[in-house]
């Protein structure tokens, strides 16, 4: 059975299905490295403007491969390739959205936030609850958590091991939108179809721009948004943009 389904449900929109049920999809490194490579082959494929990862409807992902965990020492944990992979998750340059339903726990919780938007279904759950196994998150759960969510949660979840439902993950800035559980991938692949009609290399610099605001000091990131400003305006989707809103029709963006 393949593990990662792949489809393209609608014009420019892409979507990845994590499919291993009998695991509740845990997050082995070859899943890791199909999802990372499905992401890699849409980079420069100009047919696919955003990508949309789910789990399903019944769960994200319930954490990382524990018969495959279980066999890491220390000297293994450095060499392992599952960093590598999540690195490749990543840099992935054009929009990832997340169709949260069921858990998103430890490494799935990760990979959610390795997404740049999530929309959860009301009945989703979020945690990193490696505590409990006598480890901590390693693949950027301590670090995307305090950004995202601020000190408080990330500590809370991370040394508590306790799980947060849909609301509360949306009230801590976590998740995008909460829907009905029937309709989490609906929206989300409604929302991409929208991200995808825009002009892309505007959308890829929003991104980044937006990516670097986490990281960088107010002074650079706006140094870094004038530039990518100054970059479009010399594309050609900026005069198809501007030409359309003249002419009160609707814009035909090329990506060029």
């Amino acid at each position: 059975m393949t593990e990662l389904l792949i489809t393209d449900p609608k014009p420019y929109v892409r979507l990845l299905t994590l499919n291993r049920p009998e695991v509740r999809n845990a997050l082995s490194n070859a899943i890791l490295d199909q999802v990372a490579t499905a992401l890699e082959q849409t980079r420069d494929d100009d047919n696919v403007r955003a990508v949309v990862l789910t789990g399903g409807d019944k769960v994200f992902a319930a954490g990382a491969d524990l018969r495959e965990l279980s066999q890491r020492d220390a000297v293994t944990g450095l060499t392992d390739s599952r960093p590598r992979h999540w690195e490749r998750i990543r840099k992935f340059p054009k929009p990832l959205i997340a169709a949260v339903n069921g858990f998103a726990l430890g490494g799935g919780c990760e990979l959610s936030m390795h997404c740049d938007i999530i929309i959860a279904g009301a009945g989703a759950k979020f945690g990193q609850p490696e505590v409990n196994l006598g480890i901590i998150p390693g693949a950027g759960g301590t670090q995307r958590l305090a950004r995202i969510a601020g000190q408080q949660i990330a500590m809370k979840l991370c040394l508590s091991g306790e799980l947060i439902d849909a609301t509360e993950a949306k009230a801590v800035g976590l998740v995008a939108e909460v829907v009905p559980d029937d309709q989490t991938l609906t929206r989300a692949i409604a929302l991409a179809e929208t991200i995808a009609s825009k002009a892309p290399v505007a959308v890829r610099l929003a991104k980044e721009a937006v990516l670097n605001a986490l990281d960088m000091p107010l002074e650079a990131g706006l140094l870094f948004e004038r530039k990518a400003f100054s970059v479009v305006l010399a594309t050609k989707d900026f005069k198809e943009g501007t030409t359309a809103f003249l002419e009160k029709r609707k814009p035909k963006f090329e990506g060029r």
